[in-house]
C-alpha cells in the first residue's frame, strides 16, 4: 500500500518512502548486531543523501567507486569510508587521501605505484581486491568474476604480490544473490587465499547480497559472517547497494498522450533510456501498481518515453480500465540504480525527488530539476 496519494505529486517525481527505507535498515542493522560485521551502504547504488541521517542510524559508513562518491560520504554521511576503483591516477589519489578510510587497489601494480603515498600519509588502511574466479551471476555484463574480467587481482597474482603493507582483502561477486550464492564464493575464496588470510585486518564481501528481499537466507549469512570471523580473526564487512533500497521508491509518472499504431501506445513525461536505463541495459520490465501482464487484462498498451530514441519503450502493459490523458503510473522499485544513473539526454528534465513519510500525507520536495541543470553539464 502508498502512504501517498500519486496524484498529488509532481510528475514526473521519484518518490522515496522513508518508512520502507527504515524496514530495510532494521534487517541490515539486526544482522550487524547479531554478528559483529560492518554495513556499508554503497552509494553507486542508492546516493540519496537527504537520507543520510536516518541510513546513518543504522550503517557503518558508505562505500564510493570514485573520488565524488567519496567526498559526498565523507561531507554528508560521516561514518566510514571506503574507496575502490579499477584504476586510481595521480590526482585521484592525492584526493582519495584527504577522504577516505579504506582505500582498496585493484591489481599489485596500482598498489606498487602508490604504496609509498598511501603509508606516508598514514591515515588510510590499503586493501587489494580479489578476484575469486568463481561466476554465481549468470549475465555477463553483471558478473565480476566472467572470463577475463577487468575487476580484481587473480588468487594466482596475489600470492605473487609484496603485501606489505595491505591490511585487508576485497571481494564482490554477487549480483541480486542469495546467501548460498555467497557461501559457495566464500569457499573458493577462503580456499585459494588462505594462506594469506591470517596476515589480514579485515575483509570485504563486497555488495550484491540482496539482503533485504523476503526469501533472502538472512540465518545463514550470519552463520557464514560469523564463522568466517571466528576462524580468521577478521573484521567482515559488506557493501550491499540494493538491499538499503530495495521496494523503497516510486516513479511517478503522467500519460501525456495515448496514439494507436497497430495498437494503443500511451506515451509518458518519464522515459526509459533517460529516467529509467536500466530497463533498457538490462533489459526488464518495470512493474506498475494496477497493471497487468499484457494478456491479462482487457486494455493492452504500449509505454513509450518522452525522448527522440526509438527503443524509449517502457514496456507492454494491460490494464483493467482504458488509460486517460493525465492518468498517473507509479512504477515500482525505483530507488536503487535508478535515481544515480539518470541522464539529460534531449534535455528531458530529470524527475523531481519527494520524500514520503510513514504516515499518510507526509509529502516533501527536496529537489526539482531545470534548465539550469542540463546547461551546466555541457560547457
Amino acid at each position: 500500500m502508498l502512504s501517498f496519494d500519486p496524484r498529488e505529486i509532481e510528475s514526473p517525481s521519484f518518490v522515496c518512502d522513508l518508512g520502507l527505507l527504515e524496514r530495510n535498515l532494521k534487517i541490515l542493522g539486526g544482522v550487524q548486531d547479531r554478528t559483529g560485521a560492518k554495513i556499508l551502504l554503497a552509494l553507486k547504488g542508492f546516493a540519496l543523501f537527504s537520507a543520510a541521517p536516518l541510513i546513518m542510524s543504522y550503517l557503518k559508513g558508505i562505500a564510493a567507486s570514485s573520488v565524488d562518491e567519496a567526498r559526498l560520504g565523507r561531507e554528508e554521511f560521516k561514518g566510514e569510508v571506503h574507496a575502490y576503483a579499477p584504476a586510481y591516477s595521480e590526482a585521484h589519489i592525492a584526493e582519495l587521501l584527504t577522504l577516505a578510510d579504506h582505500i582498496v587497489f585493484n591489481s599489485a601494480e596500482q598498489w606498487a605505484r602508490f604504496k609509498d603515498q598511501v603509508l606516508r600519509a598514514g591515515n588510510v588502511e590499503a586493501g587489494i581486491r580479489v578476484n575469486p574466479e568463481h561466476s554465481e551471476v549468470h549475465v555477463e555484463m553483471y558478473d565480476p568474476c566472467a572470463r577475463r574480467s577487468r575487476l580484481g587481482t587473480t588468487a594466482e597474482a596475489l600470492l605473487k604480490t609484496d603485501l606489505s603493507g595491505i591490511q585487508g582483502l576485497h571481494f564482490h561477486a554477487l549480483c541480486q544473490s542469495n546467501a548460498d550464492a555467497l557461501e559457495r564464493t566464500l569457499s573458493v575464496f577462503e580456499d585459494k587465499c588462505k594462506s594469506v588470510l591470517r596476515s589480514m585486518k579485515w575483509i570485504n564481501f563486497g555488495g550484491g547480497h540482496h539482503i533485504t528481499r523476503a526469501d533472502y537466507n538472512v540465518p545463514l549469512l550470519e552463520r557464514l559472517i560469523q564463522n568466517f570471523q571466528q576462524k580468521h580473526q577478521v573484521q567482515v564487512y559488506l557493501e550491499p547497494g540494493e538491499a538499503v533500497a530495495l521496494n523503497t521508491g516510486y516513479l511517478v509518472a503522467e500519460v501525456l498522450d495515448i496514439i494507436d499504431n497497430g495498437g494503443k501506445i500511451a506515451l509518458l513525461d518519464t522515459s526509459a533510456n533517460a529516467h529509467m536505463p536500466d530497463v533498457i541495459e538490462m533489459p526488464y520490465r518495470p512493474e506498475i501498481l494496477g497493471a497487468f501482464e499484457p494478456e491479462q487484462a482487457a486494455h493492452r498498451y504500449r509505454l513509450g518515453g518522452l525522448t527522440c530514441l526509438a527503443g524509449d519503450i517502457i514496456g507492454d502493459y494491460s490494464f483493467a480500465e482504458p488509460l486517460q490523458i493525465g492518468d498517473r503510473l507509479v512504477f515500482t522499485d525505483m530507488a536503487h540504480y535508478s535515481m544515480v544513473k539518470t541522464t539529460t539526454f534531449n534535455g528531458v528534465r530529470l524527475p523531481s525527488i519527494t520524500l514520503a513519510g510513514p504516515k499518510a500525507g507526509e509529502l516533501r520536495v527536496i529537489r526539482r530539476f531545470g534548465y539550469a541543470d542540463y546547461k551546466s553539464r555541457l560547457s
